[in-house]
C-alpha cells in the first residue's frame, strides 16, 4: 500500500519537475542569447567609434566628431548633431553653414 502511494505521489510530481527543468533551460538559453547580443552591439559600437574618420581636434575643446562647420554640430566627441546623431555627415541634407560673428 505504501509503495502504491509513493508511485502515485511521484507520478503527480513528475510534470512539475519536468516543467521546472524546461523553464530553467529556457532561461539559461535566453540569458546566453542576451549576453551574446550585448557583446555584438558593444563590439560594433566600439568599432564604429574607433574608426571615426570625421574626428577633429579643436584646441581648447578636444576631439569633436562630425562636420564642425555645420550649425547643428553638437561639439561633442560622442554625438554629431541633434538631427543626425550617428551620422554620417557627408551628403546630409540638414547641413546649414555656421554663421560666425
Amino acid at each position: 500500500m505504501s509503495v502504491t502511494i509513493l508511485i502515485i505521489v511521484s507520478m503527480g510530481l513528475m510534470p512539475l519537475l519536468i516543467s521546472m527543468w524546461a523553464m530553467r533551460k529556457a532561461e539559461e538559453r535566453t540569458r546566453s542569447r542576451l549576453r551574446s547580443a550585448m557583446r555584438r552591439v558593444s563590439a560594433r559600437e566600439l568599432q564604429r567609434m574607433s574608426t571615426s574618420i570625421d574626428q577633429h581636434y579643436v584646441e581648447g575643446v578636444g576631439y569633436l566628431i562630425g562636420d564642425i562647420t555645420c550649425q547643428f554640430n553638437a561639439h561633442s566627441p560622442y554625438i554629431r548633431c541633434a538631427i543626425n546623431p550617428s551620422g554620417p555627415c557627408q551628403d546630409c541634407y540638414h547641413y546649414q553653414s555656421r554663421e560666425y560673428n
